[in-house]
């Protein structure tokens, strides 16, 4: 398991290139976690750290969580989440992890729950079409119909898609572009849509899947070089070629007859 930082939906907007290409971008706020304890394989059989992030009143604390922080000597944290690690001398306790973690990094994958929109019918859950809008049909145009339970096997199966609670779960975009990061600002801009609405909590992690995909701009360098015939390109190497032979030639000053005068 890769580290993460936890941060903070802002909302969307859109990231202007040179080239004039537009791409719509999230806006993520990412605070700087502090390490609390470092986890060995001779503790609990794994090696991992735990992480704080967030600020929190000392008052909203428990006593536990009060003793907890008092013996770390550190600042009370909001969250505390833990990663797995490999090498564990990496790290120590009271460092900060930032937005440096993701500086070299063109892809990551983004954990955050989805919002919630109570009971939905299947028709709004899962897309079906619903029943017939005409006559013989009588008050159940948008119900999903016969679930199957004859004699045997006597039951709705599990998992059946019925009507039901929508939304409100956790869910990962894998492989999310990312367009800038403002380590001054500690802002993170990321392309496209992230699960939530504004001001929810995001898990930001490395991209487990190895992909070969292009960024925005490596895509606009290709478009732009095929978008190059090579009728243009040979004529361009003529003209060239043209302009280096007539600089090589030796350049020869013209002698004008002198006019006579009259007298």
């Amino acid at each position: 398991m890769s580290i993460g930082l936890i941060g903070k939906k802002i909302g969307m907007t859109r990231e202007f290139f040179q080239s004039g290409i537009s791409v719509p971008v999230t806006i993520l706020s990412v605070e700087k976690g502090r390490i609390l304890d470092v986890i060995t394989k001779e503790k609990r059989g794994y090696d991992a750290i735990q992480v704080g992030f967030g600020k929190i009143k000392n008052s909203k604390l428990t006593k536990q969580m009060k003793g907890f922080f008092a013996k770390k000597s550190t600042e009370p944290k909001r969250i505390l989440k833990e990663f797995r690690v490999d090498n564990i001398s990496e790290f120590k306790e009271g460092n900060e992890i930032g937005l440096e973690l993701f500086k070299d990094q063109k892809f990551v994958d983004i954990t955050s729950k989805t919002i919630g929109k109570g009971f939905a019918g299947v028709m709004k859950r899962y897309n079906f079409s619903g029943l017939r809008a005409s006559h013989g049909v009588s008050v159940s145009h948008r119900s999903h119909g016969s679930t199957g339970q004859n004699q045997d096997p006597g039951k709705v199966f599990k998992g059946k898609k019925m009507a039901g609670h929508m939304g409100d779960k956790f869910r990962t975009m894998q492989n999310l572009e990312v367009i800038k990061s403002d380590l001054e600002n500690n802002l993170i801009f990321v392309k496209g849509s992230i699960p939530g609405s504004k001001n929810t909590l995001v898990l930001i992690k490395k991209n487990v899947k190895k992909i070969d995909k292009k960024t925005v701009v490596d895509k606009f360098l290709q478009t732009q070089s095929q978008n190059i015939s090579p009728t243009t390109k040979t004529n361009v190497k003529t003209k060239k070629e043209d302009s280096k032979k007539e600089a090589e030639k030796p350049q020869t000053k013209k002698i004008e007859p002198k006019k006579e005068v009259k007298k």
